[in-house]
């Protein structure tokens, strides 16, 4: 099926988990990932308000430019490693990301 979308998401534990997401809905990389039940925190629901649903990205996929609301985010919450990083809810699931390969990310502190 063209409207369905493999990602591949690596978890905190580094066990690397694929998952099928429909392009017809809608949806974000975080409520594809909550959809199949991995542990994405997403504490603001997909407001992009509070980083919890933060990824760093480990293919080469060309996705939409990092907004401003996003980036600051990702620097208040003290992500890591914030060239990689990105706000899960704010990639919208789309055949562009067919293949996407991501890791959960840690916020510091935590």
């Amino acid at each position: 099926m063209k409207d369905i979308v493999t990602i591949f998401v690596t978890d905190l534990e580094g066990t690397e988990h694929e998952i099928q997401a429909p392009t017809d809905m809608n949806l974000n990389l975080m409520e594809a990932m909550k959809a199949n039940e991995l542990s994405v925190k997403a504490t603001c629901g997909g407001m992009a308000m509070c980083a919890t649903c933060n990824i760093r990205v480990q293919s080469d996929h060309e996705l939409p430019e990092m907004s401003e609301d996003e980036e600051a985010m990702l620097d208040e919450a003290f992500v890591l490693d914030i060239e990689g990083s990105r706000l899960s809810c704010q990639i919208p699931v789309s055949e562009k990301i067919d293949g996407l390969r991501v890791q959960l990310g840690e916020l510091t502190g935590e």
